[in-house]
C-alpha cells in the first residue's frame, strides 16, 4: 500500500473509533437533563438515582472520548502537514474553540454534576448538568463547523502563498452545510443515547433488577427516540441529501449508484456497484423515488457519474455505496422499532412484551455502526478532495512521513485502543451490573471509579 492511502485508513481508523464516545454523551447529556428536570417537577427521587446512574457512564465515556480525541488533532501535523499547512488559518479557529468549551465548560461543570450535589441545591444542580450538555453541544458545533468547511467551504480567500485565510467568522459559523450537518449529526447522538437507555431499561425489565428505574430509562428512551428518529429521516436527512445533491453532485451519484444521468431517476434499495461495467447488479429499485426525494418531481433529470471527469469520483465507490445504503437501512428499521415501542408505551404494554423488550434491548450497537456509516458517506463522498474543490486529497498529505512508519503506527493504536476498549468495558459493565441504587457503600458518586 503507499502511504495516501496508509495515511488515509490511519485517519479513518482512529476519527472511527474516537467518535464511538463523543456521540453518546453528546446524547446522554440531553437526556440526562431531561431526567433532572422531571426529577425537580415531580419530586421523584428515582430520577434523580437515574441522572446520577447517566451521569457515571457519560463521565467514562467523556474522559475516552478526550483521550482519542488529541492524537487526531496531532494527525493533522503529523499525517497532514500540507493539509493543516494550508487551511490553518480557517480551521484553526473552531477547532481551538471546540478545545475550550469541551476541556473547560464541559469538564469542569461534569466535574461540579459527579460531585457537587451535596453541595448544591436542586437548581444549581440542574444547572450544573445543563452545562455539561451546553458544554458538549457547543463542542460538537465547532467540530462541525470545522468539517463542514472541508465540505463546502465559505467565507475565505487564497493567500499569495497558496492558503486560504478566514474572512468572516460569522460566515464559518452559519455555513448552511454547518447548520444541516449540525442537526443531523446531533439527532443521530440523540438516537445512539436513546438506543442505549432502553437496552439498559429492558435488560433490568427483563431481569426483574430494578425494574422501576428500568420503565424509566424505557420511557424516556422510547419518547426521546421516536422524536429522534424522525427528525432524523425529515427534515435534516432531507434538507441534508438535497443540499449534498446541489454542492456535491457527483457523491449523490455514487451514493446511489446512478451511473447515468436519468429522467425520473429510480432509488435503488439492494444492490452490488459494478464500477467497472458502470452499472447496479442484482438491483432493488423503486422507479422515479430519487428524482421526487431531490427535486420534489417525479420527472427531473439527476446527474450521473457520466457526467463528471472519472478522476472526480468518490473513491473507493463501493464503499460509499454500502455505507449510504447501511446508514439509510439503520435508520428505517430504527424508526420503526422506536415508533412500535412508543405505540406500546402509549397503550401501557411496553414493560410487559417481551418481543419488543428483546430488539430494543439487543439494537444498542446498530445506532454506532449507523452513525460511524454515515460518517463514512459524508467523508468518502467528498473526495477526491480533501477541502472540496480546492485541495485535493493527494496533495494534502505528508509526503516525507512513509508508509512503514504509518502502519507501525497504525498498528500501535490498534493495540493501545485494544486495552483501552477492555478496559472501557470493563467499567461500564460494573456500573450497569450495580445499577441506580447506592447502596451503603455506594453513597456518593465517587464510589464508581474508586471500588
Amino acid at each position: 500500500m503507499d502511504a495516501l492511502l496508509l495515511h488515509r485508513i490511519h485517519f479513518a481508523f482512529t476519527i472511527t473509533y474516537h467518535y464511538l464516545f463523543p456521540q453518546l454523551t453528546m446524547g446522554l447529556a440531553l437526556l440526562i437533563v431531561i431526567l433532572k428536570t422531571i426529577a425537580i417537577r415531580t419530586n421523584n427521587e428515582r430520577y434523580n438515582e437515574a441522572a446520577r446512574f447517566w451521569a457515571r457512564i457519560f463521565a467514562i465515556n467523556f474522559l475516552v472520548g478526550v483521550v482519542t480525541g488529541i492524537p487526531m488533532e496531532f494527525q493533522f501535523g503529523t499525517n497532514w502537514s500540507r493539509f493543516a499547512q494550508v487551511t490553518g488559518g480557517v480551521i484553526g479557529q473552531p477547532l481551538a474553540m471546540e478545545g475550550v468549551f469541551s476541556f473547560f465548560l464541559e469538564s469542569a461543570f461534569l466535574g461540579l454534576f459527579l460531585f457537587g450535589e451535596r453541595r448544591l441545591s436542586k437548581w444549581q444542580h440542574w444547572g450544573a448538568a445543563f452545562m455539561v450538555f451546553l458544554g458538549s453541544w457547543i463542542s460538537g458545533f465547532f467540530i462541525i463547523v470545522t468539517n463542514a468547511w472541508m465540505q463546502h467551504p465559505v467565507a475565505y480567500r487564497v493567500m499569495p502563498n497558496g492558503g486560504f485565510e478566514l474572512t468572516s467568522f460569522w460566515g464559518l459559523l452559519t455555513n448552511p452545510w454547518a447548520l444541516i450537518q449540525y442537526s443531523h449529526n446531533m439527532s443521530g447522538a440523540v438516537i445512539t443515547a436513546s438506543f442505549v437507555m432502553c437496552a439498559v431499561g429492558a435488560f433490568y425489565v427483563l431481569e426483574n433488577r430494578f425494574p422501576e428505574h428500568g420503565r424509566i430509562f424505557l420511557r424516556i428512551g422510547v419518547i426521546a427516540g421516536v422524536i429522534s428518529c424522525v427528525t432524523q429521516i425529515f427534515p435534516t436527512g432531507d434538507l441534508h441529501g438535497r443540499y449534498m445533491a446541489k454542492h456535491q453532485p457527483a457523491a449523490t451519484a455514487a451514493m446511489e449508484g446512478l451511473f447515468t444521468s436519468t429522467k425520473g431517476a429510480p432509488i435503488v434499495l439492494m444492490g452490488q456497484p459494478d464500477e467497472q461495467n458502470k452499472r447496479i447488479d442484482n438491483p432493488l429499485a423503486v422507479n422515479k423515488v430519487l428524482s421526487f426525494l431531490i427535486y420534489g418531481t417525479t420527472t427531473a433529470e439527476v446527474a450521473g457519474l457520466d457526467q463528471f471527469p472519472p478522476d472526480q469520483w468518490p473513491s473507493p465507490l463501493p464503499l460509499l455505496f454500502y455505507a449510504y445504503h447501511i446508514m439509510a437501512g439503520l435508520g428505517t428499521y430504527f424508526a420503526a422499532l422506536m415508533a412500535l415501542a412508543a405505540f406500546l408505551l402509549w397503550r401501557g404494554k411496553l414493560y410487559t412484551t417481551h418481543w419488543i423488550l428483546w430488539p430494543l434491548m439487543l439494537s444498542f450497537p446498530l445506532p454506532y455502526i449507523a452513525n460511524t456509516a454515515g460518517w463514512m458517506t459524508a467523508e468518502i463522498g467528498r473526495q477526491p478532495w480533501v477541502v472540496y474543490g480546492l485541495l485535493r486529497t493527494s496533495s494534502g498529505y505528508s509526503k516525507y512521513v512513509s508508509a512503514g512508519n504509518t502502519l507501525f503506527t497504525l498498528m500501535g493504536f490498534m493495540g493501545l485502543y485494544t486495552v483501552l476498549s477492555i478496559l472501557f468495558l470493563i467499567l461500564v459493565y460494573r456500573i450497569v451490573h450495580r445499577g441506580p441504587v447506592a447502596g451503603p457503600a455506594e453513597a456518593s458518586p465517587q464510589s464508581a471509579f474508586t471500588s
